[in-house]
C-alpha cells in the first residue's frame, strides 16, 4: 500500500475526499501525514478526526522563505512518501523540492491548463464569458502549473452563473476526479516517464482526459 502525504493550507475539502476514499478502499493507499503551512487550517481538524498525523510548518514563523523551504524539504525527506499530493496548498514549492521529488508530486488546479495558471481562475472564466470551466491534475514541476497534465475534467458554464455557484461545482468535480487519479497512481497504472504521462492499459487516457461532467 502506497504512503501518501497531503499538503494543505485551508479548508481541506479535497483532503476529506481523499480521506474518505482511502477509508472506503477506493484508493489503494494510506495517508501517513498531513502538512499545513497554516496553523488554523481547518483541514488539520479533518486529519486529526481521521487519526492522521499532522505537521504544521507555519510560514509566518520562519525568518525567511528560504528557511521555510528548507524545513519543508527536510520533512518531506523524513516522511519518505510514495506520493505527495497538493490539495489547496497555497505556497509555491521551490525548485530544489520540485526537482528532487519530480514524478512524485501532483497538484490539482481549477482551470483547463494551460489556460489560467495561478490564482482567480473562476473570476477569469466569468469575466471572459468562457463556455467551459474545469480542473487539471498534473505532476508538479519547477514551472508554476506547467507540469505534465495527468487528467482534466470540464463542465459547462451556465448563463448568468454566479461566482459562488461556479466555484462550488468545480469543487464537486475535484472531489470526483482527484481520488480516482490518486488511486490509479498508487496502483502504478499512471506514472511519469521521460516527462510523459503513461497509462497502463489506456487507463485514464480515455476516461479522464478532457471529459465533460454534468454537475
Amino acid at each position: 500500500m502506497k504512503k501518501i502525504v497531503v499538503l494543505i493550507s485551508g479548508n481541506g475539502s479535497n483532503l476529506q475526499a481523499i480521506i474518505d476514499s482511502c477509508e472506503s478502499g477506493d484508493i489503494d493507499g494510506e495517508i501517513t501525514n498531513v502538512i499545513s503551512n497554516k496553523n488554523n487550517a481547518y483541514g488539520l481538524q479533518r486529519a486529526i478526526k481521521a487519526n492522521i498525523p499532522t505537521k504544521i510548518l507555519d510560514d509566518t514563523c520562519f525568518n525567511s522563505r528560504e528557511e521555510f523551504d528548507k524545513a519543508l524539504f527536510s520533512y518531506l525527506l523524513d516522511v519518505d512518501a510514495d506520493l505527495i499530493v497538493l490539495a489547496g496548498f497555497m505556497k509555491i514549492l521551490n525548485k530544489k523540492t520540485t526537482d528532487h521529488f519530480y514524478g512524485k508530486i501532483i497538484n490539482i488546479h481549477p482551470s483547463l491548463l494551460p489556460k489560467y495558471p495561478g490564482l482567480n481562475t473562476h473570476t477569469k472564466v466569468i469575466e471572459n464569458k468562457d463556455i467551459y470551466h474545469g480542473i487539471s491534475i498534473h505532476y508538479v514541476s519547477s514551472e508554476l502549473d506547467a507540469g505534465p497534465i495527468i487528467a482534466q475534467g470540464k463542465i459547462d458554464v451556465k448563463v448568468n452563473e454566479s461566482l459562488e455557484r461556479l466555484e462550488d461545482r468545480i469543487h464537486k468535480l475535484e472531489h470526483i476526479i482527484y481520488p480516482k487519479i490518486i488511486d490509479l497512481i498508487c496502483k502504478n497504472e499512471i506514472y511519469l516517464e521521460n516527462d510523459s504521462v503513461r497509462y497502463l492499459h489506456n487507463t485514464g487516457s480515455k476516461e479522464y482526459i478532457c471529459n465533460t461532467y454534468e454537475i
